[in-house]
């Protein structure tokens, strides 16, 4: 069946190790989109870290949609309107922040236009993602924290070996009641239990009326294991994990050898 939809992942995936996007993926991609095909940009990010990717790629139309937060939102390109929309409430936060003070890790949260850290010591992986994202750091106690802000999602955020073991003594009832994915060596990320990067994808074909058999979802990391297991044809990426290898259908090749521009030319473009 032909593919009427593609997924990218950003960070491994659509950019290479530069932050760059290769002429030659950009090229695939304008072919695609000549040909109809929809693409709709798949991130842990914020739009506020996606503004600047969606212009390049000509993405920001009014008839295009990106799926933010590791599938915590999904929104119209153009304007930032919300379809769909799964957050975390105020007891979440003080439920998760309070394992992260047990578990000696360093933890932010993030709205739609902030990134709020309790920790005096602000880490530098907090100072990477506020830049990564152009989002503004504010620090705030747990009192100081009000229901009224609306958090989108957590992380946990460390060096790799701190995080790993965090991670291995986490309780069992947070992996329970929470969308847990490992998107990078030092981020680890709570979502709301109802979603994820495949949820949220497959919530958006159906509003558009596109079948499972005609999406392709591409990428690299824990986060986008949902995606490509629930998407017709899943690709993982040459220099993905291997558990996003496992699952795939097929891979590409890396993000530094014009991966995504690959997978479009033999497996979606006419």
């Amino acid at each position: 069946m032909k593919i009427k939809l593609v997924a990218i992942d950003i960070d491994g995936t659509l950019i290479n190790d530069k932050r760059e996007i290769t002429n030659e993926v950009h090229e695939a991609i304008q072919l695609a989109k000549k040909q109809g095909i929809k693409i709709v940009i798949t991130t842990g990010r914020p739009l506020t870290g996606v503004h600047a990717l969606l212009e390049q790629l000509d993405l920001n139309g009014d008839e295009d949609f990106v799926i933010t937060y590791n599938g915590g939102l999904v929104q119209k390109a153009k304007t930032g309107e919300e379809l769909i929309r799964y957050t975390l409430n105020h007891d979440d936060y003080l439920e998760i922040e309070l394992w992260a003070r047990k578990l000696n890790v360093h933890m932010h949260s993030i709205s739609n236009d902030a990134i709020y850290t309790a920790n005096r010591d602000i880490s530098p992986f907090t100072v990477h993602e506020s830049f990564l994202v152009n989002m503004p750091i504010r620090y705030r106690t747990p009192e100081e924290m009000t229901e009224e802000i609306e958090i989108v999602k957590m992380m946990y955020i460390d060096e790799p070996e701190i995080l790993t073991e965090a991670i291995q003594n986490l309780p069992s009832h947070l992996k329970k009641n929470y969308t847990t994915v490992l998107s990078s060596p030092f981020y680890f990320e709570f979502l709301n239990s109802k979603t994820s990067k495949g949820v949220a994808l497959m919530s958006l074909a159906k509003r558009l009326n596109i079948q499972k058999e005609e999406i392709m979802a591409i990428g690299d990391a824990e986060n986008d294991i949902s995606m490509i297991q629930m998407a017709g044809f899943g690709v993982a990426m040459g220099n993905a994990m291997e558990s996003v290898k496992v699952v795939a259908d097929a891979q590409t090749a890396s993000n530094n050898d014009n991966g995504i521009a690959v997978a479009l030319k033999k497996w979606v473009l006419n």
